[in-house]
């Protein structure tokens, strides 16, 4: 079997290796897009008012006007997102998202009702959107477990 699609020499151990060798090639980058693509998609809807999470942001982060605060952070979101497309900037797109993940979870603590039905698993929809940020900082923790180390400049 020399290919995933040589199904004529089929042999179920050489199709692990070559699924394996084969998602190891393109996992990777499919990671990156698939997260620079959320953040975009998801930062682009705050400045128009349509992201689900407006309302939950007003709610906690009442001390700034969110009229201001809310495309800021879309914003921000999208150019996190730009930075994870466009390789030589994944590391100011990690960092980025490093800045404003923690923000994310604020609702969990500042304001708990409207995250949690009954406290502390049976989350209300808003609180499953902000749960599932964890796959974002795990994702985000996988892209920058890859980079190549910057080497120390000799003089």
């Amino acid at each position: 079997m020399r290919s995933l699609t040589d199904f004529r020499n089929f042999d179920i151990k050489n199709f692990d290796l070559l699924l394996i060798n084969y998602l190891n090639k393109i996992s990777l980058p499919v990671l990156r897009v698939s997260l620079g693509v959320v953040f975009i998609w998801f930062g682009a809807l705050k400045p128009f008012g349509d992201s689900p999470a407006n309302e939950v942001i007003t709610k906690t982060i009442y001390w700034f006007d969110p009229d201001l605060f809310i495309p800021i952070l879309g914003i921000w979101e999208m150019l996190i997102g730009l930075c994870l497309l466009y390789a030589p900037l994944i590391r100011l797109g990690l960092f980025l998202l490093a800045l404003q993940m923690p923000g994310t979870f604020l609702p969990l603590i500042l304001r708990p009702e409207i995250c949690f039905i009954s406290f502390p698993l049976n989350l209300t929809l808003e609180g499953q959107y902000i749960v599932k940020n964890l796959i974002l900082i795990g994702a985000a923790a996988v892209v920058g477990s890859k980079l190549v180390p910057i080497r120390a400049s000799r003089r």
